[in-house]
């Protein structure tokens, strides 16, 4: 299997890249600097945004890093239902004082003009959600010195993956906090998806790629877990958005391990696309009737989440967060990569027959 990933860090930990504000350059840089692989995620940012936080990035670190990129989507969902959605809306809007988005705002993020400034602007690692860059731009990338990861939610998307030249892949098991990066939106298959472990022993026997594993890890013991199933790394979500570098609202921070939230959901209430959160009154109430339509979704309840993370109010927020969100520890994220790598060689140890197994 490849060592190119896993050579540019010492530990075999990448903290994932959460957009919407999480993953900060500070995050990324704290967590390059412990050893681990920080990212930055592109998703939502224009392409000059993207730029000025590289140029941040590389500002406090000299380590490697990645930066994670959204796939353009394509035109399917219904305008009606989308209507529909937000009429369901309206009485949100007149309670947080703020206007509905418009859902016609945009569907490609920005990709093809990301993908440009990459190629100018090489990063060792680039990785891709919602789908597979064509096998021309993957091999530009390549040229460019950019090591790629595509994320894959089944053994048949992995497949896909490793056809259309990408480095290596992530295995995105059900359990992971955020949004599923299911290659095609399909609405029956909602709650279908497989679990992390089953998923990288799947995709290891279907697939020479090296595997990034991703979906509700948070301690060590988990990460050697998915190592010994045939991953070459872990990649962790939930984990770092408590940390001190974290760009996330404190009250989604304390949300994780506040007993007010009992489980996590996947839902489509807050983007139109199936996204693990924790389960509050929106989600309630406005999940159940949310239509297939990503990004429009997305964009109509945009100014609704502002206001509510603005007013402190969880209730009206996406508290994106993967199952193992009580674990949650609310330290310097240099110092949660120390002590996922302490528990990882713990765990190692007592599974080579060397150590106590408790």
């Amino acid at each position: 299997m490849s060592s190119a990933l896993t050579d540019l860090f010492p530990h075999p930990i990448v903290q994932a890249p959460m957009a919407g504000g999480v993953s900060v350059p500070r995050l990324a840089a704290a967590v390059a600097d412990a050893g681990g692989l920080g990212f930055l995620a592109a998703g939502y940012k224009t392409a000059d945004g993207m730029y000025q936080e590289i140029k941040q990035l590389r500002g406090l670190t000299g380590r490697p890093f990645g930066v994670n990129l959204f796939m353009p989507q394509p035109e399917y969902a219904d305008p009606a239902a989308v209507e529909v959605y937000a009429h369901q809306l309206a009485g949100e809007a007149t309670w947080y004082e703020t206007e509905l988005g418009d859902p016609d705002s945009g569907r490609d993020d920005g990709y093809d003009a990301k993908v440009a400034v990459l190629l100018d602007n090489p990063v060792p690692v680039v990785s891709f959600h919602f789908g597979i860059p064509s096998s021309d731009a993957l091999e530009s990338l390549r040229r460019a010195g950019i090591f790629t990861l595509v994320t894959a939610t089944t053994p048949e998307e992995a497949l896909a993956v490793q056809y259309a030249g990408a480095d290596a892949v992530i295995a995105q098991g059900v359990e992971a906090g955020g949004h599923q990066g299911t290659h095609r939106d399909l609405p029956e298959q909602d709650g279908s998806g497989l679990g992390l472990l089953s998923l990288v022993a799947q995709i290891r026997e279907t697939v020479t790629l090296p595997i990034v594993a991703a979906g509700g890890i948070m301690r060590g013991s988990q990460i050697a877990a998915v190592l010994a199933a045939g991953a070459s790394a872990a990649q962790l979500g939930t984990a770092f958005l408590a940390t001190h570098e974290s760009g996330a609202h404190d009250v989604h921070k304390q949300a994780l391990t506040n007993p007010l939230f009992v489980r996590t959901e996947l839902t489509r209430a807050f983007s139109g696309r199936p996204a693990r959160g924790l389960v509050n009154r929106f989600l309630r109430e406005h999940g159940p009737y949310a239509p297939a339509a990503y990004p429009e979704v997305h964009h109509l309840t945009a100014p609704l989440r502002k206001a509510a993370a603005k007013a402190g109010d969880a209730q009206g927020m996406a508290l994106w967060a993967g199952q193992g969100h009580r674990l949650a520890r609310e330290l310097p994220a240099g110092q949660l990569v120390e002590i996922l790598a302490a528990e990882l060689d713990a765990a190692r140890t007592a599974l080579s027959g060397k150590g106590d197994l408790r």
